[in-house]
């Protein structure tokens, strides 16, 4: 049983993932920044893979991304650092990025470093499901790595069906159709994540996008088993020293509980 199964087995409801950019706010803050969210409670961590034209995101993150790569982020330093972050960390960590980067480094060498160390899953936006099934899907699943399809208000029932089918651990659901950080209402979308309950989907739902605080964050879980936030951390840790990192992180978990 993977991490993540086995959380979604522990935990019934209000299901927190955290995400946060590796090499941000300093090069050397991802695994202490992993490790304050770990002790402030979050469930699961999402850790972004720096990439100069991040699709999905909105401009915080974005900015984060550029911060983390004028730092000196690589995918290639991104794994020294992971070597030997399951000694502190246990909760599940899943890989948020994009392919052109992964590609660059060889994909099959990514799987097998990402598995290698400790990693449990995989999100990315702009691998597209014919792909998937054709080509990278077997890879991913050698190395016994979850991988997590996003769905948004537009995509079809039957498209919900299949990318519920392919994916493993939980579900992505987008809130709305728009980058991360937007502050659209969740209240907008009842109707949509109403749609997604009466489905009975074989995974767990986790919905992500404009989840940015207590009240957001518990409507989110009213429809779901959790949710994801993410612009709102950064925001939190934006420009914190190193001796910041674990008090800016306990405070904004804090706000949320």
């Amino acid at each position: 049983m993977s991490r993540i199964q086995e959380l979604f087995l522990r935990k019934e409801k209000n299901i927190l993932n955290v995400y946060c950019t590796a090499g941000f706010p300093a090069l050397n803050s991802t695994v202490p920044v992993m490790s304050a969210l770990q002790r402030a409670g979050a469930d699961m961590i999402e850790l972004g893979m720096p990439y100069s034209d991040p699709l999905a995101d909105g401009p915080v993150i974005q900015s984060s991304s550029s911060a983390a790569l004028a730092n000196g982020m690589t995918l290639a330093r991104l794994f020294q650092q992971l070597n030997d972050f399951r000694k502190e960390i246990q909760v599940p960590v899943l890989l948020m990025g994009y392919m052109n980067p992964i590609l660059q480094y060889g994909f099959d060498r990514f799987c097998r470093d990402a598995a290698a160390a400790g990693i449990d899953g995989l999100i990315l936006p702009d691998l597209p499901m014919f792909e998937f099934e054709k080509e990278y899907g077997p890879e991913i699943r050698r190395h016994k790595l979850d991988f997590v399809f996003l769905v948004t208000p537009e995509t079809s029932e039957e498209r919900i069906r299949k990318l519920d089918a392919l994916s493993t651990g939980f579900l992505y659901a987008v809130s709305s159709s728009s980058t991360t950080g937007k502050n659209k209402e969740l209240s907008d979308q009842s109707a949509y994540f109403s749609r997604l309950q009466a489905m009975k989907l074989s995974n767990p739902v986790l919905i992500g996008f404009g989840i940015k605080d207590r009240e957001s964050f518990h409507k989110a879980c009213s429809y779901a088993k959790g949710a994801i936030i993410g612009t709102a951390y950064i925001k939190a840790l934006d420009g914190a020293a190193p001796e910041e990192i674990e008090s800016r992180t306990k405070n904004f978990l804090n706000t949320l509980k």
